[in-house]
This record gives structure tokens, sequence and C-alpha cells, in this order.
């Protein structure tokens, strides 16, 4: 069966290379000439505190509307009674040319947190970007005034969850036209209630998952403006969990938002999405909640996409050392075959730990790549495992189409290829010439960012979706591009990677090929066809107008 697929896929995805060469895929690092000084503060002092080796996280959106993507960094702080610095939150302002300006004080986001990750949206329907910090409890929602500055509503909206937060997604899951909020919860865990661990039964270390109780997940339902906790009533309770990423995924096609939960030591979970305000937990029967030999693994950051062109989204987790990383392809029918073993994917994974990971389409010939940022969580693995290292390159697979991807990290930049130890990652048009730019964050060390500078680079087509009668940011909605090439199916989504957000924006690769027409499942069920769409451009789609408006130029790649 395996075979036969295999030549399927690569019918399909030939056309899209037809004509043009390869892109030569390169990332430049240009963190410090962009003006970004972030260094993560993880508050270590010697007694190697679980949380300490779990941040951080990313958002890149347009907090002042400007237009363009800026950037927020999320940062702990120092443990009460220790000395120095004061850990907070970094958000830098886009100012053209890849050039950027930190502006956390005068946004409002000084006041120290040991903030773990960051979700983005329109959580109150006003057209400004809201934002939500997951931390070591309670988490912080920020609304956004509209005028560059952010207010603390987190008391006001019910959203101070008091968890150890991770990872969290915004998601219309009701269909009543207002986001709801999906909240990621790891373990409980207090500096009075560290545990004493240890590799080598001499020297403390940072103890495993499975020595802590987990934390259930949360869903926040959105009451005009005031959040409930739903989340016994809706299915989705469970304190096993251990959950430290979130990807939203139509699998199984109904127009109601999925949810699925990597999980660190616990099977995987795959909500579906039963309408009604309900959820029914299928992790296990759909075969993503453990390896093939039935262990579960130790999952981090996770990503949702249509990777090999057959119109059904499939996943990607990364998981721990000596696991390699899952490739979860959607077979149809609720089920899932992991691929990673048999793929490229699996064989150079075995011996990383992989935190961020996301698809995107690096040199916009119309596949979509995979990014993984990896390091370990132990800084004397070394002296124990001595295949396995503290920091650690990431990995960069492309996509060469019938379900195959290869490894290119080593000759994608010499910076791209140090090792780090990475943990947040995200993707976006920072500078807006079209192709997708990378962002990486390590554990208690600095940020990187990374401008593309893949050559020859195929055409591009990007679109912004406005929802009326659906949610604002249109999350949910399902994209299909007909080009001269063929179809590409991607979805309006939150959350994914590890502890981050990449542009809302979508960004769909072309090569040689020419845009035809977009189709547009809305949340609110409404399907509309877009036309007459210019190549290398953003074009903005409300729902409702049944065309784009004008478009913002770019130049044409």
């Amino acid at each position: 069966m395996h075979s036969i697929r295999g030549r399927l896929w690569s019918l399909v995805a030939l056309p899209l290379l037809a004509g043009a060469a390869p892109a030569a895929v390169e990332f430049a690092e240009v963190t410090e000439q962009a003006g970004i000084r972030f260094v993560h503060n993880n508050g270590a002092f010697g007694k190697k505190y679980l949380p300490e080796t779990m941040g951080s996280g990313l958002a890149l959106f347009d907090y002042d509307g400007d237009g363009d993507l800026d950037l927020l960094l999320v940062n702990g702080t120092k443990w009460p009674g220790q000395p120095g610095p004061a850990g907070k939150l970094a958000l830098y302002r886009n100012d053209g040319g890849m050039k950027f300006t930190a502006v956390t004080d005068q946004a409002g986001l000084g006041a120290p947190i040991y903030g773990m990750g960051a979700a983005v949206a329109d959580a109150d329907g006003d057209g400004d970007t809201d934002l939500y910090i997951t931390a070591l409890g309670p988490n912080r929602f920020y609304r956004n005034q509209g005028d560059g500055r952010f207010v603390d509503a987190s008391a006001e909206t019910g959203l101070g969850d008091r968890g150890f937060g991770s990872s969290a997604a915004f998601l219309d899951y009701d269909h009543d036209g207002d986001l709801d909020l999906f909240v990621c919860n790891y373990v409980e865990w207090t500096a009075a209630t560290d545990l004493w661990c240890s590799l080598d039964g001499k020297s403390k270390s940072y103890c495993t998952p499975e020595s802590y109780t987990g934390q259930s997940p949360r869903l926040y339902r959105n009451d005009q403006g005031k959040f409930s906790d739903v989340s016994r009533a809706a299915g989705i309770l469970n304190p096993k969990a251990k959950a430290l990423g979130v990807a939203l995924i139509d699998f199984d096609d109904d127009g109601w938002t999925d949810i699925a939960v990597a999980n660190d030591t616990q099977p995987n979970s795959l909500y579906r999405n039963l309408g009604g305000g309900r959820f029914a937990e299928e992790g296990l029967v759909a075969g993503i909640a453990f390896a093939e030999d039935g262990a579960v693994r130790g999952a981090m950051g996770i990503d949702a996409a249509d990777y090999d062109g057959i119109g059904r989204p499939s996943l990607a987790i990364g998981n721990f050392a000596n696991e390699m990383i899952a490739l979860y392809h959607n077979e149809g029918g609720g089920f899932f075959i992991d691929e990673a073993p048999r793929s490229e994917v699996g064989r150079k994974s075995l011996l990383t730990l992989s935190f961020g990971c996301f698809f995107f389409d690096a040199d916009l010939d119309g596949r979509l790549d995979l990014f993984v940022a990896n390091g370990h969580v132990d800084d004397d693995i070394h002296a124990v495992q001595r295949e396995v290292h503290y920091a650690q390159p990431p990995h960069l697979f492309r996509n060469l189409g019938g379900g195959r991807f290869q490894e290119v990290t080593e000759r994608a930049g010499a910076r791209l290829k140090q090792p780090k130890v990475g943990r947040g990652a995200g993707y976006g048009d920072l500078d807006g010439d079209g192709d997708l730019d990378l962002v990486m964050t390590t554990n208690g060390g600095p940020a990187h960012l990374y401008e593309n500078r893949s050559a020859p680079l195929g055409g591009w087509i990007g679109l912004r979706l406005v929802g009326t009668r659906s949610n604002r940011d249109a999350i949910g909605a399902k994209v299909r591009l007909k080009s001269s090439a063929g179809w590409q199916t991607q979805w309006v989504k939150s959350g994914s990677s590890y502890l981050s957000e990449s542009q809302r924006a979508l960004s769909f690769g072309l090569g040689t090929a020419r845009p035809e027409r977009v189709e547009v499942r809305w949340p609110s069920g409404r399907i509309e066809t877009f036309s007459g769409l210019a190549k290398g451009q953003m074009h903005t789609l409300k729902e409702g107008a049944g065309k784009p408006a004008a478009a913002k130029s770019k130049s044409q790649p």
C-alpha cells in the first residue's frame, strides 16, 4: 500500500517543480543588525528547578496595526529571594527594512512574569490583536487598546489560569462567531514541592515529568468578553495530560475545528469536535496517542498541515531524544499512520530533542517544508549519553514531494546550523518581500532572527482573511488555492509549534505556476470563491465581499 500511495503523491507534486530549478535554501542570521537584544532569563541559580528547562516562546503579530509583523519574545524571571535583574516580556516594533525597536515598557508589558508561551488573536473583535501569555501561574490576558498599549485584563475576563501554563490557541469551537481559548497546562509544581533527581546518583539533575502529577488543559468559552471554564462539560478535562503543544486541525473535514495535543510522557490527545459544545477524545483510535511500539513519548511541539497535497491535514510532533519526530500522515477515515520511521524526518531526528516545529514553504515551490528547533533539557547529558548533546542544531527538512523529505540544515546557513538549546520557533514575512523568515528562542540564551535569502525563489501569493459572520481573524477557515499546477490547501489557525505563534496570514508558494482562484470555507459555513488575485502580493479577503480588497503591493519574486 505504501509504495502505491507514494507513486500517486509524486504524480500530484511533480507539476509544481516543472521548469523550475530547485532553490538553494538559505537563512542568514540578522539578529544583531535588526536590533534584537533579547536574552532569555530562566532564573537558574543551581537548584535545577523543573520550569527552568522549559521556556521560552514567541509570537509574530501586528500589534500596532501598521501592516507589518512585530515580534514578542516571552521571558522568565528570577526566583524570589535571588539576586539579579527581573526578567520581562520583550516587544519589538517592526520599523521596516528588518529593523526593530524595543517598546516593551511603552506598550505596558514591563511587569515581571515567569512566562512560558504566547497566543495572539482579536479576542474581543474590535480590530486589534490581543495577547495571551502562559506562565508559571497565573497566565495573563493583555487587551490591545489600539494605541500601541496593552492593559492586563486577566481578572475581568476570567483568563488568569493559575496552572503551569505552556502553549495556547484561540479558536471558535462552538461557531458562535467569537473566539474561545484552549490552554495547555503541564504538571503540578512549586519550589516547595520540587523533587531531587539525579543522572549519576550524586549530583542533582532536572527531574523528568514522570515524577510529577499532571495538570489538565483548559477550554475557556467566550461569553461576550467574559470567559468561562467549560473543560469538564466539553469533554476536555484530563488531569494526566502534561500538555506542551496544541495544534488546531479539522482532521475529518466536517468544518468543526478539532484539537490535537502533544503530551509529555503521556498519550497524545486528539479531541474531535462533535458540535454542540462537545468533544470526544480519539487519540488512541486515531493512532497518534503512542509510538508504533505502544510506548508514550516525550512530546513537545506540534503542527498540522497538508504537506503532501492530498487536501487533508497531517501532524508533525517533536519528541524527546532517542524517540524521533513523529510524522502522522492523515489516511482519512479518522486514522493516522506514523511515516517517520521510514522517512528522513525520523532517521535524522533520533538523537535530537525537538521542541518548536512547524510546516512552512521555505523556498516557495508549493510544497510545505518542516523546521524543528532542538535542544536538550540536561546540560550534562553528554556525560551520560555520549551521542546526545545539550546544544543541538535545528532540523530543516525540505519537502521533495511524494511524501519525502531531505534534511538541508548543513547547507542552509552557517549560523542556522550551529548547535543551540532551542525551544520556541515561528515564521513570518518580517521584511515584506514575500518569503518567510524564521525566529527561534533558546533556553537561557539569546533569540535568533534569520532572514530568508533562498534563491531562486518561486512565485507566491499571500492571503489575509477577515471574518464578518465568522470570528474576525477567520481562525478555522479552510482555504484552497487553485493554480495552473493544481490545488493547495491551508487552514487559518492559532497555536502550533511550541509556546509560539507564527504569522496569521497564509502564504502559498507557487513555483512557476499561475494562480487561478481561491476557495474559502469560512468558520460560519459560508463558501466563497475569489478570483483575479495577482501573484506576488498580499490580498485581504473579507467574508461576504465576493472579491478581494485592494492588494498590498510587494515586489514580484
